[in-house]
């Protein structure tokens, strides 16, 4: 910018600036303060006003556009083979020029521009996308998109939901980790309707949580929820699993299934999940993202990091203050309680009961015996069947919890009720034999790292790589015979014992006769055993 306007605004005044002088030119009025004034007002010198001038007299085009270029027909334009040789060198210029001015001395093509004419061709005639685009893929070019806003429309027309790794670390259980976010939004109020945490990877039993938090409207869920027309999701294995579809048509609700890496078809939740970074995890305390001094940033040692019960907590108030008390930009100053609120849509409710029916999972019918119902190989019982066995009883399970069942009456539906784990190991069995496999799982890893650490000789010039590592013969020996002795397959029977050699008089196949040990023939039995007669095959083999 220079004085009191952009360059982009005095660029424009260029033209009519031109043509006015130009016509008074020509009714020869024109005078040097003339040409001076307009000097000032352009920010240009006197000499350069009297140059547009004497291009405008002879080319019209240069009084639209004074001081840019004059278009030849030898102009160099960005090729097509340019075009690939930027998506090669990921946008890199000077690395194309290279490659044309290496071409054009094998003889492959004329010598390319300088490499200011080849920087003004590509800002010419590529857009910022395509430059992007060339040099980053497809991601990159998409900043430079311009994309519609949808109309607002109406609550719980339509919704949409996503899982979010949240960039700061938790203890859980004792190690630090970095918990997942699900959540639903609903798009005309921008209202956070359900939510759940988990430590870990998320799944389905994560969706049908959060489904149930945001359908119900009684406390401590409400006011929002309710049932939506539509759900967008976005390819997600998670949110198009057998169980969720499932719990989606049993509600009536429609899923809509957008196309992969198209986040900006569901910018509702996607600007949900980068306001809650910038407005709320930054502050706390383990934040992985966090500008640390050093030249290596790591986590200080002392810091005291949130358990996982107190990020929840948390994270539902944030939760709560963004429903009841933020006024997105979109809203206009309301907030989404505001917004649900004067919307005089009406709302599908469904009962809490139901609502837990139609998210759990069908494991189809069972017979109650006198051990419970047998689920998964093991025995699930409750008080509520005494008396009850031998009746059909369907089962319904959620997700990875395998601790407990629900029991519905195979023939009436009617709900039986829970039936938990017989048998079930206490917290302190439970807790060993999670240690002894992560013990396993540390020794497994460390053999595998072990057996693929391979070094190599440098070198510095072509040659075959050189493996280092040398073992002597009785070392080499030793580790073979160690392998072998471990080996079960080694330690069958048939190969240590080989099967003595048949009777002469035995018509032996020759594939087995290599089988046998020579120069032990087994002895012929005199006589058969009472009942008992030699059979012959045809070939004259006994058997």
């Amino acid at each position: 910018m220079r004085g009191g306007l952009p360059s982009s605004s005095l660029s424009a005044l260029r033209g009519p600036a031109v043509r006015r002088l130009l016509a008074l030119r020509q009714d020869q009025q024109l005078t040097t303060r003339h040409v001076r004034l307009m000097a000032q007002s352009l920010e240009v010198t006197e000499r350069t006003v009297w140059r547009w001038l004497a291009s405008a007299e002879h080319d019209e085009s240069a009084a639209a556009e004074p001081g840019a270029r004059a278009q030849s027909k030898n102009r160099f334009s960005v090729t097509p083979e340019v075009r690939r040789l930027l998506a090669l060198w990921k946008g890199n210029v000077a690395a194309v020029h290279r490659e044309l001015t290496a071409r054009a001395a094998r003889g492959e093509g004329d010598p390319p521009p300088s490499i200011p004419t080849l920087h003004r061709a590509i800002h010419r005639d590529l857009t910022p996308g395509e430059r992007a685009g060339l040099a980053g893929g497809e991601r990159a070019a998409r900043k430079h998109d311009v994309f519609l806003a949808r109309p607002r429309g109406w609550r719980n027309q339509v919704w949409e939901t996503d899982h979010v790794q949240v960039p700061v670390l938790v203890d859980v259980e004792g190690r630090a980790r970095r918990p997942w976010i699900t959540w639903f939004t609903d798009c005309a109020t921008n209202a956070i309707t359900g939510v759940a945490v988990t430590p870990g990877h998320p799944s389905r039993e994560s969706v049908l949580a959060a489904l149930r938090s945001a359908v119900l409207r009684e406390d401590p869920y409400g006011p929002f929820g309710g049932l939506p027309e539509k759900v967008r999701v976005d390819r997600g294995k998670d949110f198009l699993s057998r169980t969720v579809t499932a719990a989606f048509d049993l509600l009536d609700v429609t899923v809509e299934d957008l196309p992969a890496y198209t986040p900006h078809l569901k910018g509702t939740v996607e600007g949900l999940n980068r306001s809650v970074e910038s407005m709320f995890l930054a502050a706390l305390p383990g934040y992985a993202r966090q500008p640390r001094p050093g030249k290596r940033a790591s986590r200080p040692k002392d810091e005291v990091l949130l358990g996982f019960e107190d990020f929840t907590a948390r994270l539902l108030a944030w939760a709560l203050w963004w429903n009841t008390e933020h006024q997105p930009a979109p809203l206009r100053g309301r907030t989404p309680l505001e917004a649900w609120q004067d919307d005089p849509t009406p709302l599908r409710d469904v009962a809490a009961a139901d609502l837990w029916t139609f998210t759990l999972e069908d494991a189809g019918t069972r017979t109650l015996t006198t051990r419970g119902i047998r689920f998964r190989k093991r025995d699930y019982v409750g008080p509520w069947m005494t008396g009850q066995s031998g009746i059909q009883v369907r089962v319904r399970f959620m997700p990875h919890h395998d601790h407990r069942i629900e029991v519905y009456h195979a023939a009436t539906g009617r709900y039986l009720g829970p039936a938990d784990l017989a048998d079930q190991a206490t917290e302190e069995q439970v807790s060993a034999v999670r240690r002894a496999r992560a013990a396993r799982s540390r020794r497994l890893k460390k053999d595998l790292e072990a057996s693929q650490r391979e070094r190599y000789a440098a070198v510095n010039q072509p040659e075959a790589p050189q493996r280092l590592g040398t073992l002597t013969t009785a070392q080499a020996e030793a580790e073979l015979a160690q392998a072998a002795g471990t080996d079960l397959s080694d330690l069958a029977m048939p190969d240590l014992i080989p099967p003595a050699a048949p009777p002469a008089d035995w018509r032996t196949p020759p594939s087995l006769v290599t089988r046998t040990a020579p120069g032990r023939p087994a002895p012929v039995p005199s006589e058969p055993a009472p009942g008992l007669t030699a059979q012959t095959t045809e070939d004259g083999d006994a058997s």
